[in-house]
């Protein structure tokens, strides 16, 4: 059983962040972030970048005690390796002008650094008032190029995790705590691998 009661993880998965721990320090993000942003004139505006970052984004945003705005951003990003490494097409742009706006990227995981070095680039050409960045998880042993971070959840090592909007083909978003996946070629040839543990339900066929 996990700290909080639930059945243990699957064997190809382990816990690595409980719900728990992740409700205190999004608690404590929030407060940060309100502290940092006292003086704004306007409503603050959370920038997230979908799908990952929208369970994180969500529960960040109650626990932060101003009037707040939301908008989103799709991208694509090709692999990270080769000449083309980092480049960003974006999908879906913001609807609302950021000029003079103090704009917070919500980012549910920040590793090698090249995409959102990108996404900070082209957001901080529209000439918001203030930008800062609060990820959920920082995977620094991945870094490739140095980004700022002003509000960090977690320090993780370099593992594959789903849970809390990480997914695997579009899986897992909604488990509750952070799972680290032991297999992830056990889990490419089977996806559904971790459904029956963590659901209670049996596999596609």
């Amino acid at each position: 059983m996990t700290e909080n009661g639930h059945s243990a993880p699957p064997p190809a998965a382990e816990l690595l962040i409980s719900r728990t721990a992740i409700a205190e320090r999004i608690a404590e993000l929030g407060k940060e972030i309100a502290t940092d942003l006292a003086d704004t004139e306007q409503p603050p505006l959370l920038i997230g970048v979908l799908k990952g970052c929208a369970v994180f984004m969500a529960d960040l945003s109650r626990a932060i005690p101003l009037q707040l705005e939301f908008d989103f951003m799709a991208i694509s990003t090709y692999a990270q390796s080769g000449p083309q490494s980092g480049v960003v097409r974006i999908l879906k742009d913001l609807e609302l002008d950021i000029a003079g706006r103090d704009v917070v990227m919500v980012e549910d995981i920040v590793d090698t650094g090249l995409t959102l070095t990108y996404l900070l680039r082209s957001l901080g050409s529209r000439q918001p008032r203030s930008m800062r960045t609060v990820t959920l998880l920082d995977k620094s042993v991945r870094r490739i190029v140095p980004v700022p971070l002003e509000h960090v959840g977690f320090e993780i090592p370099d593992v594959f995790v789903v849970g809390f909007g990480l997914d695997f083909q579009g899986r897992y978003r909604n488990v509750r705590d952070i799972l680290a996946i032991n297999d992830v070629a056990r889990l490419a040839n089977d996806p559904t691998l971790l459904v029956p543990d963590l659901f209670g339900l049996p596999r596609n066929p």
